[in-house]
């Protein structure tokens, strides 16, 4: 092979992209990636890893709000907002750098550069200055460029006093007040953040309830307690416009039934979904599908054109970082001829939202588990009758299981509550391995511990339960 040829190119240096090199390299692949800004992705760069650096920041300034609970004084309890997002940046900039020592550990091949496709296995790449760079050629092509914030007509960012994810995450002083379009996971996260450290936050959701991708039940519950929080919930409303002032906004909204109102904040996030970075990669002239902003793949992460594969957020829901590595590496080792290797399975991936309280689930909600015809057993299991709750001064949450009556297989779990998203690891193997009920149940939990609802939960659900 000449130097710029390779078994293997990906384009996109994310969680997908350089998980997907790394595999490829100890398959013994060829491999390079192309990436335009920077190694790690939106993931770590912008996304899950520094944004849960600015929760811990807000989750501990709660705590030392209520100190005097644990039988400890702290008093003038202040935070630097300042200090908090140069801590996240940190962090994420440590990240980033152990991603480019792993390229090199494993002799991957990185262009700094934007990617085009130029014909059959052939990548024009041009330099960050925009200068043409060599040619690279590859037997096989991964398409791995994530995604960006949706933006809505009347309703763009400015990045001053209308913000995306990236403004949120580092701003130049603490807004007073804000609205936050949309309540997924993203919205959720911020809304948390900032109402934690004091900020007056109104969250905005067209659908009938927030986290609508939600069971029913963990929904409601969490709106309860965003609201003890103060903050203002308004479900099946939209935004019909945002008038900019010098420093603040004002938002028309509308209900379901008509009705509108204004609201003036200091600033406004926009988290109203993702669309795919299709633009500028050549797929038009090459064939490559795309519908709705994503690229259309197959089980294995192939689209329509030979030897030009997608993967991660590019390639549509769930677009979670974990999902794209998952691809990354199925869609290599099918390249790569590997034995066993199994289509993904959507509804083994786990989604998690890192608020207060935090979120996790795997699998069917109850509605939908009804909805596809399924006979069900539920079981709920209150964090307030679990010991290690209250010793953590936590006893505010839920896990809730449920069951296909018939073959005792696990359909789905859905949590609130402290550290959910680490428990919720435990269903999702249990999904894997295709439990049931029966085998869960004589499973041993250790005590005491926040895991024990898992198992009081399943219990439950076949009348069992011990301690409520």
């Amino acid at each position: 092979m000449s130097e710029n040829s390779f078994d293997l190119a990906i384009i996109g240096g994310g969680p997908g992209g350089y998980v997907a090199a790394i595999r490829a390299a100890q398959l013994g692949l060829k491999t390079c990636v192309i990436e335009r800004e920077h190694l790690g992705g939106i993931c770590l760069n912008w996304g899950c890893i520094p944004t849960k650096a600015l929760l811990r920041s807000s989750e501990l300034f709660h705590l030392f709000n209520h100190a005097g609970e644990f039988g400890l004084s702290a008093n003038d309890i202040r935070f630097d907002i300042e200090k908090i997002v140069a801590r996240s940046r940190k962090i994420s900039a440590k990240l980033t750098g152990g991603v480019g020592y792993l390229m090199k550990k494993n002799k991957i091949q990185v262009f700094d550069g934007t990617a085009k496709l130029k014909g059959k296995g052939v990548i024009a790449v041009a330099g960050k200055d925009g200068a043409a760079m060599e040619d690279v050629q590859a037997k096989h092509i991964i398409i791995a460029t994530g995604a960006r914030a949706r933006v809505l007509p009347g309703l763009e960012p400015d990045g001053r006093l209308v913000w995306t994810y990236k403004e949120a995450m580092v701003p130049k002083s603490m807004p007073r007040s804000l609205l936050v379009v949309g309540s997924g996971a993203i919205g959720i996260e911020f809304a948390s953040f900032y109402r934690t450290l004091g900020a007056e936050v109104t969250v905005v959701e067209i659908m009938d309830r927030v986290l609508p991708v939600e069971d029913e039940e963990i929904s409601g519950l969490a709106r309860k307690s965003f609201e003890k929080q103060g903050m203002k919930i308004l479900t099946g409303t939209s935004v019909e416009s945002l008038l900019k002032g010098a420093d603040s906004v004002t938002a028309t909204l509308k209900a379901g039934d008509g009705a509108t109102q204004s609201i003036t904040v200091d600033r406004v996030i926009l988290a109203i979904g993702i669309t795919g970075n299709v633009e500028g990669l050549g797929l038009e002239e090459t064939g490559v599908r795309v519908e709705r902003g994503h690229i259309v793949i197959d089980e294995w992460c192939r689209t329509g054109v030979a030897g030009v594969h997608a993967i991660g957020d590019v390639a549509g829901p769930p677009w979670l970082a974990h999902k794209a590595s998952h691809e990354g590496i199925l869609c290599v080792e099918k390249i790569a001829g590997v034995d066993g290797v199994h289509p993904l399975d959507t509804s083994n991936i786990p989604g998690c939202t890192y608020c207060w309280p935090q979120i996790a689930s795997v699998g069917m909600t109850e509605q939908k588990a009804i909805e596809t015809g399924h006979e069900i057993k539920v079981g709920r299991f209150p964090y307030q009758g679990n010991g290690k709750a209250i010793a953590l001064g936590e006893p505010d949450g839920l896990i809730k299981t449920i069951f296909d009556a018939r073959s005792g297989a696990l359909l789905g779990a859905h949590m609130i509550g402290a550290e959910v998203t680490e428990l919720i690891q435990g269903f999702c193997i249990a999904r894997t391995l295709e439990t049931t009920e029966s085998e869960l149940m004589h499973t041993i939990f250790p005590h005491p511990t926040l895991s024990e609802m898992m198992h009081e939960s399943v219990l439950d659900a076949y009348g069992k339960v011990m301690h409520i």
